[in-house]
């Protein structure tokens, strides 16, 4: 028998499902476009219920690797390069997977809300203390480890620092790297990122962009030492740096001994079958800070950023900064960290993901 339920197990029958057909997914015993068996034959074959195969089909319908066609069945939607891995769910908690949400693609407030009465529920009065200066640990290791499914960026948990949103991190960056440098930044982009360096007594040179980033003649004329830059789909011009535009940014960093702020906040809706290297991840060691906040893929009120630090500067920063306490409530970063490590953020961006890319094939 290929599928079969362990009834001595913790897990619920609905996960140990779930995983098991994940897994024949991922490995392409169920390639890209092929129907699964339907929910009456998988339930004989695996001697439980239907219900128990509903849900964990459902599983994967929230989770990108399936869809379901009405009077038709479940067909494999799965591609690799095309997707985002899921954190595995917590077999002790019930509520983790056992969720339908409806047919939107936007935010499962529910599910949120569900996640803040876990957290109130698990923490107690922990909620109410003050926040380590950098962040929970909690917040940082589930960014971390969603990092390098998502991003191929490998980082400890003592690189990444959380604020209260991206102008809070801007401000930090000018008061660690100096005052006395001056900051290139993409022309156009974000007007607070201007603004914000500007009110913080920093210099700006602003670049003009091309079709592939900033222009080569640009990084060459300006006396910045400090390069912002929107790697992916900038704002509001929608330039995406080409691959050999972002190893330009880093060799410019390297003969300037200067740094990147890499602003990385709109690429988890991105419609392409390839994630974009990160200049992070081309050079993780010294001179790339990479930012990015949870204002668009959770909500604008959700004011919570982080920033990632190059292993080199780790040090350095904390001597001169490390007495900043965080501006995030600690219940706000539990809820985030449970909402991350549930596995439901990914599900969220994954079936953003799916309409967004219907919504082209549709046009």
């Amino acid at each position: 028998m290929k599928y079969a339920i362990d009834f001595n197990s913790k897990q619920n029958a609905y996960i140990q499902l779930y995983k098991q057909l994940r897994q024949d997914i991922i490995l392409s015993v169920y390639k890209y476009g092929d129907k699964l068996p339907s929910k009456r034959m998988l339930a004989d074959e695996a001697m439980t219920s239907v219900i128990t195969v509903e849900h964990a089909y459902s599983i994967l319908c929230d989770e990108g690797y399936i869809e379901s066609k009405e009077r038709s069945g479940y067909y494999v939607t799965y591609r690799e390069n095309d997707f985002v891995p899921i954190a595995e769910p917590d077999p002790h908690d019930i509520s983790v997977s056992h969720t339908h949400y409806h047919n939107s693609h936007e935010f499962p407030f529910s599910v949120f809300a569900r996640t803040m009465r876990n957290v109130i529920s698990k923490y107690g009065e922990q909620i109410l203390i003050k926040s380590p200066n950098a962040g929970c640990y909690e917040l940082r290791k589930a960014i971390s480890d969603y990092l390098a499914r998502g991003k191929g960026i490998h980082v400890t948990t003592d690189q990444i620092i959380i604020g209260s949103g991206a102008e809070y991190l801007y401000g930090l960056i000018v008061q660690f790297l100096g005052r006395d440098k001056i900051y290139a930044i993409e022309d156009p982009s974000y007007e607070k990122i201007y603004s914000v360096y500007k009110m913080n007594g920093a210099a700006c040179d602003l670049l003009k962009l091309g079709k592939d980033g900033v222009l080569a003649s640009e990084l060459n004329k300006t006396r910045a030492t400090v390069l912002h830059v929107t790697p992916f789909r900038s704002f509001p011009s929608g330039v995406t740096a080409s691959a050999s535009k972002r190893i330009k940014y880093i060799q410019w960093a390297a003969e300037r001994n200067g740094f990147i702020i890499e602003d990385d906040f709109d690429s988890e809706f991105t419609v392409s079958t390839k994630n974009e290297d990160t200049v992070f991840s081309l050079e993780p060691m010294r001179s790339v800070i990479y930012m990015n906040t949870f204002t668009k893929t959770v909500a604008p009120s959700m004011r919570i950023g982080y920033m990632v630090l190059p292993k080199e500067l780790v040090a350095s920063f904390f001597d001169k900064m490390g007495c900043y306490s965080c501006t995030v409530p600690i219940f706000e970063q539990y809820v985030l960290a449970e909402f991350i490590n549930n596995g439901d953020f990914e599900r969220h961006i994954n079936r953003t993901r799916r309409k967004l890319r219907q919504a082209l094939r549709d046009k």
